[in-house]
């Protein structure tokens, strides 16, 4: 009733008076429901009417807050900690205040004043709790929101928290036995089960996992995290077709998701299932067409197939969200090549070596197609760059053997020949597959004839 009166006001912009409860829970709901500017009215008009008043002068504390205005804040805290010394709330506001203006350990040591005089300990613990994880101190914002936990055993935030800080300590073993201790207490609590059972797929340990996860969703048939993580379990423990069916529960529960479109085809794929991991996969790409893992994966599975037509195509559309990404440029270059595409394979494994992609493979890939290509100075000087990272390796000294060959300078050639040989004489086949010219020279076979003698 004192809503809609206080609304009637305003609106006629006649005055009516309220008493200080009234004010409050208008102030209260409104602040609840995101209006402020109503808030802000029914607190100067609660001044007007009620002076003296120290709770609506904390929620004026608290619209200042809202808008940033920490000074005026401050001031009037002052004047009401001057009134009332020993106000819990003042100092739970001054915290505020200065978490604001990142100074957390003063925020801290505020908080623990208001702990001597509030009767309401967990929110200030809770307040605690989150000033410590602003500081990386894990362990003393774990144990402000266990203080939390023994007081309401169903303060999931907490326990959320709590597990967040033995995550980041990467305390594993001592989460599991918090949470074990947890559900001796509270045993029909889903998220205490779910989050032993993360613990557990940290850790390894899939089967006890997934009889946490089993636990989680036998409480509660419609916990949609707890059937993700039971189907990632099945996967770990290669059951595909039982986590086939709890991420298809997933889509009945909620709408559906490109994430579980994606690991669903990834399910069929290793059962073999080639035609339904494909279309698990377009659908993934139709609900999110910004996924390029949906689209590297039918990439995959037509470059697989050998249908290479469907494979370009499919990588291109990855290539147009992520084009940084050098393992989408290798997949392009292979690709290529197997369509014969010699100069687009080039411009892959060059956009791989520009991308710090500088993998040997990308290095010998590059030069040989240039060396189809007859781009031999190019191809050499490709060998240039690779042999300054990977000395000592017969892939590129065979390689500047036969270049140089081609290219007339046989006192090189032969100087790479010979340090080709000792580093792996039976590599040489590759001058017959590269350079078979080069391979049938006399001179040539001579040399890799009489190295063999001497060798044995």
């Amino acid at each position: 009733m004192s809503l809609l009166k206080f609304e009637s006001m305003l609106k006629t912009n006649a005055v009516y008076f309220f008493d200080l409860v009234e004010f409050e829970e208008i102030i209260i709901h409104y602040l609840e429901a995101g209006k402020h500017a109503l808030a802000k009215k029914a607190v100067k008009l609660g001044l007007e009417q009620h002076p003296e008043s120290i709770d609506l002068k904390l929620l004026q504390v608290e619209l200042y807050l809202f808008e940033d205005k920490l000074d005026e804040a401050s001031l009037l805290l002052k004047r009401i900690e001057r009134i009332e010394p020993n106000n819990d709330e003042v100092f739970i506001q001054k915290a505020t205040i200065s978490s604001k203006k990142g100074n957390h350990e003063e925020a801290i040591e505020l908080l623990k004043k208001a702990l001597t005089f509030t009767n309401d300990k967990v929110d200030v613990w809770s307040m605690m709790g989150m000033e410590y994880l602003y500081l990386d101190d894990f362990e003393n914002a774990r144990l402000s929101f266990a203080k939390c936990i023994d007081v309401d055993y169903e303060d999931y935030s907490s326990l959320y928290n709590i597990i967040y800080c033995f995550d980041m300590e990467k305390e594993h073993e001592s989460a599991i036995k918090y949470l074990n201790s947890y559900i001796d207490t509270n045993p029909y609590c889903e998220v205490a089960w779910h989050q032993l059972g993360r613990q557990y797929f940290i850790l390894d340990m899939f089967k006890e996992a997934l009889t946490s996860f089993d636990y989680a969703v036998l409480i509660d048939e419609s916990f949609i995290g707890g059937y993700l993580e039971k189907a990632k379990t099945l996967e770990q423990l290669e059951r595909y077709q039982e986590a086939i069916d709890n991420y298809m529960i997933t889509l009945e529960l909620d709408d559906a998701t490109a994430f579980a479109y994606v690991r669903v085809g990834e399910c069929h794929e290793q059962l073999g299932n080639f035609d339904e991991a494909i279309s698990y996969y377009k659908k993934a790409v139709h609900e999110d067409p910004l996924l390029d893992k949906g689209w590297i994966l039918l990439t995959n599975m037509y470059f697989e197939q050998e249908n290479y037509q469907k494979a370009s195509y499919y990588i291109s559309k990855a290539l147009k969200i992520e084009e940084d990404n050098a393992l989408y440029w290798r997949r392009y270059s292979e690709i290529n090549l197997k369509l014969n595409f010699y100069e687009e394979a080039v411009t892959g494994f060059e956009k791989c070596l520009s991308l710090n992609d500088q993998g040997l493979e990308i290095y010998i890939a590059l030069t040989d197609v240039l060396s189809f290509l007859g781009n031999f100075q190019d191809a050499l000087n490709i060998l240039f760059k690779a042999q300054k990272i990977y000395r000592d390796f017969a892939e590129i000294e065979y390689r500047l053997a036969g270049l140089f060959f081609i290219l007339g300078k046989e006192k090189y050639a032969y100087n790479h020949l010979i340090a080709a040989m000792k580093i792996d004489y039976d590599y040489h086949s590759i001058l017959n597959e590269l350079f078979p010219t080069v391979y049938e020279d006399l001179k040539v076979k001579k040399l890799l004839k009489d190295y063999k003698k001497a060798m044995e």
